[in-house]
């Protein structure tokens, strides 16, 4: 069988199911070009202005634009890499930026909605940092912010990071950052999961609070598989130096060139339709679930995702997933 026979059998099954996985969201025929464009050629080791291979006078314009461009969407002034290949190592870079080895991260428990990057046990980032976690309230399966706040004060952490993997509610931003200056600690978001929902103005923003902000791109942002990390000013060298040389070489322009498409489009009016569109349809199949028996955690969706505790029904998740996939329903 050829790559060509593997290709083309994918293609197939994308059109025959639909997959509501977030970071399965589907790009736009454009995005996709881009992906594949003439950019794949080039290699940009370096920043714009200051780069280790020849020949990258377009590259660098390339670079600037899409920085343009998340600073447009995100209406912000936060100076912004757009070079990190892909999430985790984007986190990653945060925390290589602004701490030292042994340092403590207060961070939300995988289990209870957050991400293997933000220090789980089996990762690298665990073997580096020292890692607390915090919860969800057991009642009300959301963030308790004064629960947050006592735990912060107990294990005073270096950095405190907030967003996850699986929460559906909306994040109060401003009591993270009211609870990192209490403590001292640096505040960074990790906006993967409501980047788009952010940008359509439907979902709270951490701009303008916290001192870095990571987001993938490829969820409700809608473009490839890819990075960003948005920071202050002043920590903006701090950041780049992470990036690279510290964490990588160069740097996918073909990616970033897809990336750039992906802010064009989410700075169209239609953008804003597209992210009230995803919270309106999650609302809709969260009250369609509940009117059915299905207990959702937290009690519905302010977001993009939903959460269905199948555990009354006797039901496992593996087994559900299983099910769905045979009707034609791709999920997780």
């Amino acid at each position: 069988m050829s790559i060509l026979d593997i290709l083309q059998q994918e293609d197939l099954r994308q059109q025959d199911t639909l997959s509501l996985i977030p970071s399965e969201n589907y790009t736009s025929p454009a995005v996709r070009a881009a992906l594949s464009s003439v950019f794949v050629n080039k290699y940009a080791e370096g920043y714009p202005g200051r780069r280790y291979y020849a020949g990258n006078a377009v590259a660098d314009l390339l670079e600037v634009r899409v920085q343009e461009l998340a600073r447009e969407v995100f209406a912000t002034d936060y100076h912004v890499n757009v070079q990190a290949h892909s999430g985790s190592p984007a986190n990653l870079a945060v925390y290589h930026a602004f701490l030292k080895p042994g340092d403590t991260i207060l961070s939300l428990r995988l289990d209870h909605g957050g991400h293997l990057s933000h220090g789980h046990s089996v990762t690298f980032v665990s073997s580096i940092y020292t890692i607390e976690f915090y919860e969800v309230d057991p009642e009300t399966e959301q963030f308790n912010y004064a629960a947050i706040r006592e735990k912060a004060r107990q294990c005073q952490p270096k950095m405190i990071v907030c967003g996850g993997t699986a929460y559906p509610a909306d994040i109060n931003f401003a009591e993270f950052r009211s609870i990192a200056d209490e403590v001292g600690a640096h505040f960074h978001a990790d906006i993967s999961h409501v980047a788009g929902l952010i940008a359509g103005g439907v979902y709270s923003s951490p701009f303008g609070l916290a001192d870095t902000i990571m987001t993938t791109t490829h969820k409700t942002l809608r473009g490839p598989r890819g990075a960003m990390v948005f920071t202050k000013s002043e920590l903006a060298k701090q950041l780049d130096k992470a990036v690279f040389p510290g964490l990588q070489g160069g740097p996918h322009l073909h990616t970033i060139a897809a990336l750039g498409v992906a802010l064009e489009e989410a700075a169209q009016p239609s953008f804003k339709e597209y992210a009230q569109a995803i919270v309106t349809n999650a609302k809709a199949l969260a009250a369609a679930l509940q009117e059915r028996g299905i207990r959702l955690v937290s009690g519905g969706t302010e977001s993009h995702l939903l959460l269905a505790d199948l555990r009354p029904l006797g039901v496992a998740g593996a087994q559900a997933q299983e099910l769905l996939e045979s009707v034609g329903l791709i999920t997780n």
